[in-house]
């Protein structure tokens, strides 16, 4: 059994008597007692008395130090190591072999082993004999893993044995530490057991080997701060031209000194090279990550020893370790070693042979790592180690997929590009010294390279944002579109970004999305936060409110900046137009966006336009209120009457360029409202009777103008109270309209066979087609008033269905279409076609016996977002009662071979 501390005390003169269990005390007590031993003597060299409770504190420590050994101190009784220490440096002095034993029996304990090694097997045997012997116990499982242990009155067990080596060094520094017999002894056995085989053995050795070199670092500093003073003395005794006594003293503690660092620094050597240089390369992930920590507080709190290459390239191998752990380790080593400025000069070498892994591993597969080693580029951009060529791959992380890349990669655009902090250290964070037009003159630099695509530009935006103040300089930013005192003139690339990223900065700053979140949950702010949104809300309309009649004024004709401009209006205060008496210009923007919606023809522009008046009209109150009504009303009835007119003018032999604006503007529209018109669908429907070569995007518009007005004629019945007017009104619309989708159905399937493009055509009837039949389903209907609008198509009118659906799922990618329009290439393309024969078998429209066992022979044929799709339908249909999925599967597999044969 290992021998107790209080088995080998030396007797203490005017002991107390041994306190009970309840006059033990707290942590806090033992603290002031070791606080009142630190006090300097008074000047008669009597220490001044101590309190009762300080030396009932005292009392209780050592009482509490007979019944424990070092290993159940710093398993249990962590605030007791301290005084541990201290009584074993005292005990040290008269019986040093005890201690010893104490001190390897401890290490052992804590190494797990359950050993039976008594005092004299140490003295007598050789260290690879101890070591070698509890390999053995550790190979017939008398092992204990305190180390990784879950158990709760072990959760300190690593603090407490890291607390214990840092106290005993630091109480030995004063002797033991230096009389080449302690610590040389403890040295071997930790470095044997360090390369033993048992994983616990290594952890618990590493773990303390490397804490000896730490805790050496520190003795080390104080005996370095010493040797300095010393030196100073020593020379101003010199300049005296004094050989007396003095100058013999302070020799003599100088020589001793020295003799004591180089001592130190001569263990911390072969603790590295016999424990940390085998150890870092550990086939345990966490003694690497150990030992390169370890080696990065080594470098930075004694660069005098560990600030060589030596030593650093360990850091720069275990830049490739393949745990994420370890690399992210050496990552965070090397920021805080590049942080200290002094350091700089001597890691020119070392940065040159290993900067391009580090660039390498900002685009890491794990994000713990990535993001960190973008901090450390930051900082050698800082320092000047890298060049500007060094940075173009990181450029694309802007627009990576995780959000902590992306910000990372934006604040290290900031500081180097935008700011410029990296060039100029000097210069404050925020750049508050430069103006806000220059900042955003370089971030309109760096959006150029993305103008062709806003959606990158908006990633771009919202990666740099939080960082870049003048973002939110709305003054500055309208300035610069309205030209007022411009430091450069706005070429027309930088107008369109410059706008892009006014409406994107505005929408952040009042806590809207501007790029696709990861997270779909809806945000929730608290109170303070929806106060901060207000008011970012309030300052942009106070900025836009007097200028934003004259941007919209000025880019009116401009396709690629009027839509934006457009969008700005729903991010502002409405109300505030009445409260700053500013309706004027509230009703000058209204007109303005109304010029704008008959001006321009392309989707984005017109969704913008209709968009922004209707939620003027639901939340504008009073005046402004009625004025965006009559405005929306005014708008309706004047595009009815563009496209009436547009009709008669293409039945007249005119070109259908105004047919097909007017009727894109309309489709918009009806996407938000019912439009009242009369007899605009019998127009329609006559047009597209008579006309047939028209142009197949005028026809597609002609079909969904069509079928929103049958949508919304069925959702303004009164289903408790239909009048048979509206029923029969509604009756012949839907005859009307599936007339034309049926005669398309097998035209358009005969198009295709002759090698004509109808592609968007194609699609835009398959998918009215398929929503038709939903919307009329017959057994929604069926009990009810409106049973007559029930409709269940024909098993041939499905088969034709399916054969056009068949023909646009077949269609190649690289197959151009030249009648394709880029706007609403969402909407009618393969994706969109699958989508609508799926919902016909999820809302149980028409038979699954047919159309279920169709779809579902086309999976994986049409690439990854077409089998998703039909993935998704097996697992709903799986869900329900009433499929036979067995029967569905064995179906679809004889048709796809059946199909495959011919």
């Amino acid at each position: 059994m290992a021998e107790t501390l209080a088995s080998t005390r030396r007797p203490k003169r005017g002991r107390p008597p041994r306190p009970r269990e309840s006059d033990f005390v707290t942590g806090e007590e033992f603290e002031d007692e070791e606080e009142g031993e630190d006090h300097a003597e008074a000047a008669d060299g009597l220490a001044p008395p101590r309190s009762k409770r300080k030396r009932e504190a005292s009392a209780a420590a050592a009482a509490a130090l007979e019944d424990l050994t070092l290993i159940d101190i710093v398993k249990h009784n962590g605030r007791l190591i301290s005084h541990a220490a201290k009584r074993l440096v005292e005990d040290y002095e008269s019986n040093p072999k005890s201690v010893l034993f104490q001190i390897l029996t401890m290490l052992f304990e804590a190494c797990g082993a359950r050993h039976d090694i008594y005092a004299s097997d140490l003295h007598e045997a050789a260290v690879d004999d101890i070591v070698f012997k509890l390999a053995e116990l550790a190979r017939k499982g008398l092992v204990d893993d305190n180390y990784s242990s879950k158990r709760k009155d072990l959760k300190n067990f690593k603090e407490n044995l890291v607390t214990f080596w840092d106290s005993l060094v630091l109480e030995c520094q004063n002797g033991p530490l230096f009389d080449d017999n302690l610590f040389t002894t403890i040295k071997d056995y930790v470095v044997a057991i360090s390369c033993t085989p048992p994983r616990v053995y290594r952890q618990v050795a590493s773990l303390v080997g490397l804490q000896l070199v730490t805790s050496f670092i520190s003795v080390a500093k104080t005996l370095s701060g010493q040797r300095e003073t010393t030196q100073r003395q020593l020379n101003a005794e010199k300049k005296r031209k004094s050989d007396g006594p003095a100058v013999e003293s302070l020799n003599k503690r100088l020589s001793i000194t020295h003799e004591n660092i180089t001592y130190l620094e001569e263990s911390m050597r072969k603790i590295f090279s016999g424990l940390f240089m085998h150890r870092y390369r550990d086939v345990d992930p966490e003694i690497r990550m150990l030992c390169i920590k370890s080696l990065g507080i080594w470098v930075v709190s004694y660069p005098s020893l560990f600030l060589q290459d030596i030593y650093l390239k360990y850091l720069g191998w275990t830049l490739n370790d393949k745990n994420a752990g370890v690399r992210r380790t050496s990552i965070l080593a090397l920021q805080s070693l590049y942080d200290v400025d002094d350091n700089i000069p001597s890691l020119g070498l070392f940065t040159e042979r290993f900067y391009s892994r580090m660039i390498q591993l900002a685009d890491d597969i794990d994000i713990s790592v990535a993001v960190p080693a973008i901090g450390l580029i930051k900082q050698l951009l800082r320092h000047q180690l890298l060049s500007d060529d060094d940075l173009g791959p990181l450029y694309d992380l802007l627009i990576d997929e995780p959000p902590m890349i992306r910000r990372a990669i934006g604040e290290l655009v900031y500081d180097h590009l935008i700011a410029q902090n990296c060039k100029t250290p000097s210069v404050a964070r925020d750049g508050d010294n430069e103006s806000s037009e220059i900042h955003i003159s370089r971030m309109l630099h760096i959006l150029r390279e993305f103008s062709d695509d806003p959606v990158l530009s908006s990633y771009v935006i919202d990666d740099i944002w939080d960082d870049m103040k003048a973002m939110k300089d709305w003054k500055c930013i309208i300035s610069m579109l309205l030209d007022v005192t411009p430091i450069a003139e706005l070429t027309d690339m930088d107008g369109t970004n410059l706008v892009r990223m006014l409406r994107a900065s505005a929408k952040k700053a009042v806590g809207e999305r501007i790029v696709p979140a990861t997270d779909i949950r809806k945000m929730y702010y608290n109170k303070s936060q929806k106060e901060i949104l207000e008011n970012s809300k309030s300052d942009i309309t106070n900025a836009l409110m007097k200028r934003y009649p004259q941007l919209l004024r000025k880019y009116l004709p401009d396709k690629a900046k009027i839509s934006p401009l457009i969008d700005m209006m729903m991010l502002l205060k409405l109300e505030m137009y009445s409260l700053k008496r500013q309706e004027q210009n509230f009703k000058a923007a209204i007109d303005l966006i109304v010029d704008a919606f008959f001006k321009h023809g392309d989707k984005d522009t017109l969704r913008s336009c209709i968009k922004v008046i209707a939620s003027c009209c639901m939340k504008c109150q009073a005046d402004l209120l009625d004025y965006a009504e009559n405005k929306l009303k005014t708008l309706e009835d004047e595009l009815v009457l563009k496209v009436k007119t547009a009709i008669k003018e293409v039945e007249a032999g005119d070109d259908e360029y105004s047919l097909l604006v007017n009727l894109k503007r309309l489709h918009e529209l009806q996407l938000s409202k019912p439009v009242k018109n009369d007899g605009l669908f019998e127009d329609m429907y006559r047009i597209l009777s008579h006309l047939r070569e028209m142009d197949n995007e005028v026809k597609s518009f002609l079909l969904i103008n069509m079928f929103l007005e049958v949508a919304w004629c069925l959702h303004a019945i009164d289903v408790e109270n239909p009048s048979e007017t509206s029923i029969d009104g509604l009756q012949s619309k839907q005859k009307a309209l599936f007339e034309q989708l049926y005669y398309f159905l097998v035209v358009l399937s005969n198009y295709q066979k002759e090698g004509r493009s109808t592609t968007v055509l194609s699609c835009r009837v398959c998918i009215i087609t398929a929503e038709m039949w939903c919307l009329f389903k017959k057994s929604k209907y069926s009990s009810t008033k409106l049973k007559n609008l029930g409709y269940l198509p024909q098993l041939d009118v499905v088969q034709k269905f399916w054969k056009l659906c068949e023909q646009q799922l077949n269609i190649s990618d690289d197959t151009e279409d030249e009648d394709a329009n880029e706007e609403y290439i969402e909407d009618t393309n393969r994706d969109a076609v699958m989508i609508a024969a799926a919902k016909l078998l999820l809302a149980d429209t028409v038979s699954k016996d047919y159309l279920g066992p169709e779809i579902v022979s086309h999976y994986v044929s049409h690439g990854a977002s077409t089998t998703e799709i039909i993935k998704h339908l097996i697992t709903a249909l799986k869900k329900n009662a009433n499929s036979d999925i067995a029967a569905l599967f064995f179906e679809a597999l004889r048709r796809e071979h059946v199909g495959s044969c011919w």
